[in-house]
């Protein structure tokens, strides 16, 4: 069997992502005491150990799904221009359905403290007679456990063991305030998921975290890369509150598709969810390979579009810059009445969001199809670019053949020298030069080398990063750290030194450059 699925159902505030996020000890999902925060299927990969830490153990796919029943709160049924939330009840509901028929073990989770209430004995009845997703499967009936949640100290238990009433056993205990029972929990958890006899499935290729402001056609794009409505759609801004990780086949490779919060000026947010979004959206940048950075072609480049930008930027990830609804904008004329071509858009777009020039536009259609195999591949492009060494030798050359032709403007008569140059790092790919004097490396001169050299190596369409280090500062602390090499001036040919430089040499020498732990210098022809 796959990896297996354990689906948390129940209705609202009695702590679903609460106990997703202490399965999966991080934060996982968006936890507020607003009804109708988590409306599509959150999910997440974990791996449960086994009780007694010598066994095995066993991965699952944790699925965490909206309250049922309420999907408003009091007052709050209207977001601010108007539109009905409540319309949303029926694509919530089938997220609901879709994460208990696709379950291979259900979590009911109740709040011992309130008791049970009779939406829990709906919800159960539900269950019980498939009128909430399909657990009768051919060959079995998908299991329900009864989790009694906040139970956050002893005089809880009582209450929660009241809970069997519901017709589903004995119910688990576990608190995620207080962490009371959790490890008893996690352990009956174990017990309860299915091993999986099959290959591990295979790791995915590139993540890809899909950002834009409200109604860009995110998710839309999300449900189109999967082949069903994975995620909720609607006209409806601000629909999609939490960062969703959607995995996608497409032929011999796996994307992990991140669909993100539509986002908008701070100064407009309504409550402390839409911060909570903010903060899903920057980590899905964070722990994403490729971003898909989604624009309206419908709408003129907004504040939150350039903020956007300048968060994508700031992270030194390959971007992808998808004209989205392009099925629309493709007929559109200026103000002179001349047709508005993708050149005419590629132009506008450049100059608004100039800090991501170098970045690839895609024009596409994601309610359409329109060119989204063309977009994705474009994705594993930048990815495989972001992911590229450059040997030494190459970039020593390189750096050199720059500078002959054209090098800083000399100060006061003084030379600016690069020693040596070598690439420490992929993804960004990252550049350190060790020259005479960073100083006479201009802001100017930067953004010119830099240019330069996504001519020449194969970094066109990515972010690099280049450091600076001055050589009397590397020379100082290599003496420091060994007390023996010195540091000479490579050749000019290989790039190599002339001194005497061991690999462990260089190894400490990145350190000593103020590079991550896991950056190194590799001097291979």
């Amino acid at each position: 069997m796959p990896i297996p699925r354990i689906a948390i159902v129940g209705r609202p505030n009695v702590g679903k992502s609460s106990l997703l996020n202490l399965i999966a000890q991080e934060r996982i999902a968006i936890v507020d005491p607003t009804p109708g925060v988590t409306r599509d299927r959150i999910s997440t990969i974990v791996s449960l150990p086994h009780p007694d830490l010598n066994g095995p153990d066993r991965e699952a796919e944790i699925v965490d799904t909206g309250g049922y029943g309420v999907y408003v709160a009091d007052g709050k049924r209207y977001n601010e221009i108007g539109a009905d939330l409540a319309s949303l009840t029926g694509d919530i509901e089938h997220q609901i359905a879709e994460a208990v028929t696709n379950a291979d073990l259900i979590l009911f989770a109740v709040d011992a403290q309130a008791g049970i209430t009779a939406q829990d004995q709906a919800i159960a009845q539900m269950l019980r007679e498939q009128k909430l997703g399909k657990r009768d499967h051919e060959d079995h009936e998908t299991p329900v456990h009864v989790v009694a949640t906040k139970v956050d100290d002893s005089r809880w238990e009582p209450h929660a063991y009241e809970l069997s009433a519901l017709g589903f056993g004995v119910p688990l205990l576990v608190s995620s305030t207080t962490k009371n029972f959790r490890r008893k929990f996690l352990d009956e958890l174990y017990e309860l998921t299915p091993e999986n006899h099959d290959e591990p499935e295979p790791d995915v290729d590139v993540k890809l975290a899909i950002v834009g402001k409200r109604n860009a056609g995110k998710s839309t794009l999300v449900n189109a890369l999967a082949g069903e409505p994975r995620v909720i759609v609607s006209e409806i801004a601000g629909t999609t509150r939490d960062a969703v990780d959607v995995k996608i086949e497409m032929g011999e490779r796996t994307i992990m598709a991140i669909d993100t919060a539509g986002l908008r000026r701070k100064k407009s947010f309504q409550d402390q969810i839409e911060h909570y979004a903010l903060d899903r959206a920057k980590r899905a940048i964070d722990r994403c390979d490729v971003v898909v950075f989604m624009v309206d072609a419908t709408t003129e480049i907004s504040q939150v579009d350039e903020q956007l930008g300048k968060m994508i930027v700031d992270s030194f990830k390959p971007v992808v810059i998808v004209v989205n609804k392009w099925d629309i904008a493709k007929d559109a004329t200026d103000d002179k009445g001349r047709p508005v071509t993708p050149q005419k858009y590629e132009e506008y777009f450049r100059k608004e969001l100039g800090g991501l020039r170098f970045a690839p536009i895609s024009f596409m259609s994601a309610k359409d199809g329109l060119n989204i195999p063309g977009t994705m591949e474009l994705a594993f492009e930048l990815h495989e670019q972001a992911n590229t060494r450059v040997s030494t030798g190459k970039l020593n050359r390189t750096v050199k053949g720059i500078l002959e032709a054209r090098g800083p403007s000399n100060r006061l008569g003084q030379e600016a020298k690069v020693y040596f140059a070598s690439q420490v790092k992929t993804a960004p790919p990252t550049l350190v030069l060790v020259v005479n004097d960073p100083d006479l490396f201009t802001n100017n001169y930067e953004r010119f080398l830099m240019n330069r050299l996504r001519e020449v190596l194969p970094f066109d369409e990515v972010p690099i990063r280049l450091i600076l280090r001055a050589r009397k500062r590397v020379e100082r602390r290599q003496r420091a750290g060994s007390g023996k090499a010195a540091l000479h001036a490579p050749d000019q040919t290989t790039g190599k030194f002339d001194g005497e430089m061991s690999m462990e040499d260089i190894d400490r020498e990145a350190l000593m450059l103020d590079l991550p732990d896991d950056a190194s210098l590799y001097f291979d022809d």
